[in-house]
């Protein structure tokens, strides 16, 4: 089980094709603080690296997101892609 589970399963419950959450949204449904490496537009990255763990980007991903980091304003939008 991911430390990013809780997110997928509140991503998956979504009707809506893109929705925006703020990090502290997304602290409240993973109940623990996002790293400070998410203020990063790499870390919501949809790109896979074969070579490093991207726990959080397989989260959305299987619930059918890609993430984009809204620089500046600590909120990502999710959008669906299947």
């Amino acid at each position: 089980m991911s430390k990013y589970d809780p997110l997928s399963g509140h991503l998956r419950r979504q009707r809506q094709g893109e929705l925006e959450l703020t990090f502290a949204e997304i602290e409240r449904i993973l109940g623990a603080m996002l790293p400070k490496s998410a203020a990063r537009q790499q870390w919501w990255a949809n790109t896979t690296d074969p070579y490093t763990s991207q726990v959080q980007r397989k989260a959305w991903g299987d619930a059918g997101f890609d993430a984009f980091l809204i620089a500046g304003k600590d909120r990502v939008r999710f959008k669906r892609v299947r």
